[in-house]
């Protein structure tokens, strides 16, 4: 089953896609709600972001391959940040280059987790009661900012640095899925989330006993090995197994 978000006639409208066909949905899917009838047709229809989300967890170095390539050694506990809910877009929008204060912006292709109703405090195994399903997201990185600053909100906040979609995915196995990442429509990145270091379950437990999780909230999982710099012009895909493809172009401020 995948949840989309859409833009249909000024109007923010949710569809289910199943096996049989696309359906109207009668309410947002983070409460109680109900297949409606069959969608005729979405032409004109905008994606829109998957969620609003109260926070972005985002998790660094949670790929042994992308440690590596930054000099890095493996944490022994994930490492966090937040990314603020205004940076986030949709399949299909654009990534605003900030040219007036970086001159590094980078891609970085990752899972993300929808969370599906609040928790706190969870442990491991009661996390996927929590989750209502997957995206593709792309965590945008002022890579020169984030050298210089002691920690990373500036370099990861800028409006439009979380590309988020284009659907949730909500039966697919996080454990082993493949992910790439392609600008221009070369692969840049490629690898299985079974690579992460530390797990989905491991992840949303983690950030429970620090935070709670509201439905809604989006936790990135972390990036592997290959990011790379974007420049306007660029067409950044990030394609998740099972989930499908986000993709954004950049632009110059």
């Amino acid at each position: 089953m995948k949840l989309m978000r859409l833009l249909c006639a000024g109007e923010t409208r949710w569809v289910v896609s199943e096996k049989d066909g696309i359906y109207w949905l009668d309410a947002d899917p983070f409460g109680t709600w109900m297949r409606g009838l069959e969608v005729a047709s979405l032409a004109g229809c905008k994606f829109l972001a998957p969620c609003q989300p109260t926070k972005i967890v985002a998790v660094g170095l949670n790929y042994l391959s992308h440690a590596k390539e930054t000099g890095n050694e493996v944490p022994k506990e994930p490492v966090f940040f937040l990314k603020p809910p205004s940076s986030i877009i949709a399949h299909g929008d654009k990534i605003v280059y900030p040219t007036h204060l970086s001159q590094r912006v980078d891609y970085e292709g990752e899972l993300a987790v929808v969370i599906g109703n609040r928790g706190s405090d969870l442990a491991p195994r009661d996390a996927r009661d929590h989750i209502l399903g997957y995206s593709c997201a792309n965590d945008v990185t002022a890579r020169d900012l984030q050298k210089v600053d002691s920690q990373w909100t500036r370099a990861k906040g800028f409006d439009t640095f979380c590309p988020l979609g284009p659907v949730i995915a909500t039966d697919v196995d996080p454990t082993d899925l493949t992910i790439r990442t392609r600008l221009n429509g070369e692969v840049r990145q490629e690898a299985a989330t079974s690579e992460m270091v530390f797990s989905v379950e491991q992840l949303v437990s983690f950030i429970s006993v620090v935070m709670t999780l509201e439905a809604g909230d989006v936790i990135l999982t972390g990036t592997p090995a290959g990011v790379g710099e974007l420049k306007p012009g660029d067409r950044i895909e990030v394609e998740i197994e099972g989930i499908g493809t986000l993709a954004n172009t950049v632009v110059e401020r």
